[in-house]
């Protein structure tokens, strides 16, 4: 039996989560950006009416939000699960937040689809960054997750052509990616990144981080 996970105040998590019987849930542009959007407006505390809020082109959204009740580091939305890199700012922040949108988004995908009945692999899977050397790791981990699409076993088998996987990466809009890649083009409201660890100095150090582990695995 798997143990659980504390949540403490201040530190790091890895939370993830697959459609229940590994089903897709996301079938389109709208749901990812659907989920986006939810990313943004149920990180505060009060309640929230998606109408307020005016969409952004990559799914975001535009207006007056109030504090975040947990920091977001990074994310990844693949076509039958997700992954979020969150540090806990406030007691109870993160289950709140997780609960907020995984049963918003379940509740607008039903809909959508007329279906009933859960959409998640039940409770949210965590993981703790318990050591600055795993934490930075998982800033690679989250946005290299796309390249599977490519190729699902591309650590083992590695990429002939690095170029074409990073322009598969600078492509795939539905992740924090283009946030660190091109922060002044792609800025979303979404990310709390000064309350992460400053490992990327400039655009071209994260950059440099993703095509070493890319490298590194072809060269295994």
């Amino acid at each position: 039996m798997k143990k659980k996970v504390d949540i403490s105040i201040g530190e790091f998590y890895h939370i993830y989560n697959r459609g229940v019987e590994k089903r897709d849930v996301f079938i389109d542009n709208t749901d990812y950006r659907r989920f986006v959007l939810l990313l943004h407006l149920f990180n505060e505390e009060k309640p929230v009416n998606v109408r307020d809020f005016k969409e952004s082109p990559r799914g975001g959204a535009s207006g007056i939000r109030g504090e975040t009740i947990v920091d977001i580091g990074a994310y990844c939305l693949m076509s039958n699960h997700f992954h979020l890199l969150l540090k806990e700012k406030k007691e109870g922040g993160i289950r709140n937040f997780i609960h907020k949108l995984t049963t918003g988004y379940t509740m607008y995908f039903n809909k959508r689809y007329e279906r009933v009945g859960p959409l998640f692999q039940g409770t949210f899977k965590t993981k703790h960054a318990n050591s600055d050397e795993y934490l930075k790791y998982l800033f690679s981990y989250i946005h290299l997750n796309p390249l599977k699409i490519i190729d699902n076993n591309w650590k083992e088998n590695g990429f002939k052509n690095t170029i074409s996987s990073k322009l598969f990466l600078d492509n795939y809009e539905y992740s924090s990616y283009l946030d660190y890649h091109n922060p002044k083009k792609f800025h979303s409201d979404i990310l709390n990144k000064e309350s992460f660890p400053e490992y990327f100095i400039s655009t071209k150090d994260f950059d440099q981080n993703i095509a070493d582990w890319i490298e590194y695995k072809i060269n295994l």
